[in-house]
């Protein structure tokens, strides 16, 4: 019932976050550049016309409300961190993570989303051109070995483009750092 009021990134969002931590036991981070873009931007033109707000549309357009609804439905008790970080949301969320997995956490699970953006909002903003979700289970000590550098040009990924990077279609990804995934 709860899933009802999330859209389909939101949905595909929960539906990562429920594979990579089916015990609900591990701290999750989800990052998204724009969020619910389209809410928002619905809101306020039914602000600007003299509309009332949905109190549930308006509780659904917080950089949260993805891990809000999935920590109800899953009964999570676990850190959950929404971030925001103007392009860098990839590294956002590998930072994070460090964090949580230096603090002993054995696993935390990363969400780079994005959901579809407004045609207001075309050509004025970067944004992969679809909505995209992937999903990634970090850890110290298994799996590909994830090093990062000096980038030689920085860049802001999307989803689209780290899930291309974690296919081994590049070498590298670009955006604070240049990552780089090693063998497993």
């Amino acid at each position: 019932m709860l899933r009802r009021r999330l859209d389909a990134t939101g949905r595909a969002t929960c539906d990562i976050l429920r594979e990579l931590d089916p015990d609900a036991d591990t701290p999750l981070v989800h990052a998204s550049r724009h969020g619910g873009a389209a809410d928002t931007l619905t809101m306020l033109e039914n602000l600007q016309r003299g509309d009332p707000i949905s109190p549930a549309r308006f509780s659904m357009s917080v950089h949260n409300a993805v891990l809000g609804v999935h920590s109800i439905s899953r009964t999570h008790h676990r850190p959950l961190q929404a971030l925001g970080a103007c392009g860098d949301e990839f590294d956002a969320i590998l930072y994070e993570a460090y964090g949580y997995l230096l603090e002993g956490y054995p696993a935390v699970v990363g969400v780079f989303s994005e959901g579809p953006l407004p045609p207001t909002y075309q050509g004025y903003t970067e944004h992969p051109g679809t909505a995209c979700v992937v999903g990634m289970r970090l850890t110290l000590h298994q799996g590909r070995p994830l090093t990062a550098t000096k980038p030689a040009h920085r860049a802001h990924p999307t989803p689209v483009t780290v899930m291309n990077w974690l296919d081994g279609d590049a070498t590298y990804l670009d955006g604070r750092h240049r990552w780089q995934l090693g063998q497993a």
